[in-house]
């Protein structure tokens, strides 16, 4: 057999993923091509998302961020909805996470700005760019927190003024907010424990973000962002954006907490935990693993 004869048949007995990769054999059906993406093709879809927000127009880049921070509202909602009157601590945690994980599935699929997600995929593509300083990185960052509070905060109102939730709702709710407020008790110690939680919260979150672009289908991002969210609910990690949904109704629901207790003593040492757990834990440690197979791959977009 000649080398043509050689590659047509390798062609015919091979097909190809959305990327261009040639996969496994089709006529193998011990080996049927995968449904995913391998990780280096996930942290160069982050540089390219991460690429394509700053080149949003301003007014845009707002509307995703209070998008996102609406459909955090939404799944703090949704995750007391389910766990009232739960007894079982297993259960009650996993469908707390479940109902929560429903925000994120809307933030993920619908490609709204939530400031947990941007300490991704920004530092993935500051990491695979020149020019580190750019101008409207520190502006998009900002944007995007002040939209995720106003987002959270603008569907926190109408489902008071709705008068849609009972009474139980907010008393669960009050039980949510102390247990994240719980760190008050510890001083400065309290503080620094509610950093060290918020790395862990978005390290998960951000997984959660990988494991979701991994997915091809609906159903597998779905599930790729269940399974870390059940995980920071249950461990009461401290998630900035998470926070947001539940301190925005909060707020509006005569809690014993003031606004300002919210913001600086749980929503700041919890951003910057969230930054670290991110930008860190995620984004910078697996570029660096695969850099040299992702360079090109932003160079020539």
């Amino acid at each position: 057999m000649n080398n043509k004869q050689q590659n047509d048949e390798i062609q015919q007995n091979q097909h190809q993923s959305s990327d261009g990769t040639a996969i496994e054999p089709r006529d193998n059906p011990d080996r049927p091509g995968r449904q995913f993406y391998i990780p280096s093709q996930i942290v160069s879809e982050f540089a390219h998302k991460g690429r394509d927000h700053l080149k949003k127009p301003f007014p845009g880049q707002l509307v995703l961020a209070l998008t996102a921070g609406a459909f955090m509202t939404f799944g703090a909602a949704f995750s007391i909805l389910l766990a009232i009157g739960i007894e079982a601590k297993g259960l009650y945690y996993l469908l707390s996470g479940f109902g929560f994980a429903a925000g994120y599935a809307m933030v993920f699929i619908s490609g709204s700005v939530l400031f947990t997600e941007v300490n991704v995929l920004l530092p993935t593509y500051l990491f695979h760019s020149t020019g580190f300083m750019q101008r409207n990185i520190l502006k998009f960052w900002g944007s995007a927190y002040i939209g995720n509070i106003l987002g959270a905060l603008f569907v926190a109102i109408i489902i008071k003024l709705s008068g849609s939730l009972s009474t139980s709702f907010y008393t669960e709710l009050s039980t949510y907010i102390d247990h994240k407020m719980k760190f008050l008790d510890n001083g400065f110690t309290g503080w620094i424990q509610i950093v060290l939680s918020g790395i862990l919260a978005n390290w998960l979150i951000g997984m959660a973000a990988f494991l979701t672009t991994a997915a091809r289908d609906i159903t597998g991002k779905i599930l790729g962002t269940l399974l870390p969210v059940v995980l920071f609910v249950a461990g009461n990690f401290q998630h900035s954006a998470a926070n947001m949904g539940y301190f925005s109704m909060g707020i509006l629901s005569n809690s014993e907490y003031h606004w300002y207790e919210f913001l600086f003593l749980n929503l700041l040492p919890a951003s910057i935990g969230n930054i670290i757990g991110g930008g860190i834990l995620v984004s910078l440690l697996f570029s660096y693993a695969y850099k040299d197979d992702i360079q090109s791959a932003v160079d020539n977009n």
